[in-house]
């Protein structure tokens, strides 16, 4: 009865036109992705054996990328099914600053080619003190909005040790990749002189001791940030391998000698970007730290404004 009654007050072009709204709500809308996607899907970056590695052997979901800088290492021995793109392609100049993380079309180039997708695992490695190399690389597709991210620990030299590497180079179709930009992982020059010197704002500097101090006479103004503390990414990592990471025990003893507050909100901020990626792989996704950004400028971009305030010295 009730859908009679209905159904003698809608005449049927206007009820047509109902269920058509309320199909489109129910069934298309939740296929579009939404503006906010990138910042509400949580990230997880980790570091992992060799033998984590093997045991992946085969997973088809995992995408392996081999980000040493020189050809003939990739061409002379690397990770089966591993892809090489030397982490120096994703930087370029912008507006007259070097060392610029590419725009997103220019990423979503690069990792479509080299065989990620969205829904990827992506293994990143490097070499020797070239895990910074990786992390940068485990960064940016964080940034660029993929979830499951992982840095093999100790590198190559690692992997080689326990495992057979290969000289034969992996067969792949890409698929695109559609960069979802996070900017929450990130903040900008802006953002950084808004942020100098208020509470709860820590600043970590990873640079080494005499370029942080102002010792070297290497950028157009040399020095840091007012306010930062120096934390040498150096010191996170093994002598022997700086490409594996010192145990977490250990990091957290280098963060407590140097007051690293855990409810702070972080930025890290070295010479191009690159150094920090590693302190924030580490604080946020191995120490569980709540708030860790990275100024990508670094001190490339800031020491190019001289009404920019500096400061020298050890803390």
């Amino acid at each position: 009865m009730k859908l009679k009654f209905f159904q003698t007050r809608l005449k049927m072009p206007v009820l047509f036109a109902l269920v058509t709204v309320i199909f489109t709500c129910l069934i298309i809308i939740p296929l579009t992705p939404s503006v906010g996607f990138a910042s509400s899907q949580k990230a997880n970056i980790q570091f992992v054996s060799p033998n984590w590695v093997a045991q992946q052997a085969k997973n088809s979901n995992l995408r392996i990328l081999d980000v040493r800088n020189g050809p003939l290492d990739y061409i002379s021995g690397h990770l089966p099914n591993a892809v090489h793109i030397a982490d120096i392609a994703f930087r370029g100049p912008r507006e007259g600053l070097p060392f610029q993380y590419w725009n997103s079309e220019k990423l979503s180039e690069i990792f479509t080619n080299s065989g990620v997708t969205n829904n990827s695992k992506v293994l990143v490695y490097s070499d020797n003190r070239d895990v910074l190399g990786a992390t940068m690389v485990a960064y940016l597709l964080e940034r660029s909005g993929l979830r499951d991210i992982a840095v093999l620990d100790g590198g190559y030299k690692e992997y080689q040790a326990t495992q057979n590497v290969t000289k034969e180079f992996p067969k792949y179709k890409p698929s695109k990749f559609v960069i979802r930009d996070n900017h929450s992982v990130r903040v900008n020059l802006d953002e950084i002189k808004k942020l100098i010197g208020k509470p709860g704002i820590t600043i970590i500097d990873p640079r080494p001791e005499k370029l942080f101090a102002g010792e070297e006479n290497l950028f157009i103004r040399n020095g840091h940030i007012p306010g930062a503390v120096n934390i040498p990414w150096i010191t996170f990592t093994e002598a022997e391998n700086p490409h594996k990471l010192k145990s977490l025990e250990e990091i957290q003893q280098i963060l407590a000698d140097k007051k690293i507050n855990k409810s702070s909100d972080i930025i890290v901020s070295c010479s191009t970007g690159r150094e920090a990626t590693l302190q924030y792989v580490v604080l946020k996704h191995l120490l569980g730290y709540p708030k860790v950004r990275i100024y990508e400028g670094s001190w490339t971009e800031y020491s190019s404004y001289p009404d920019l305030p500096v400061a020298t010295g050890i803390n």
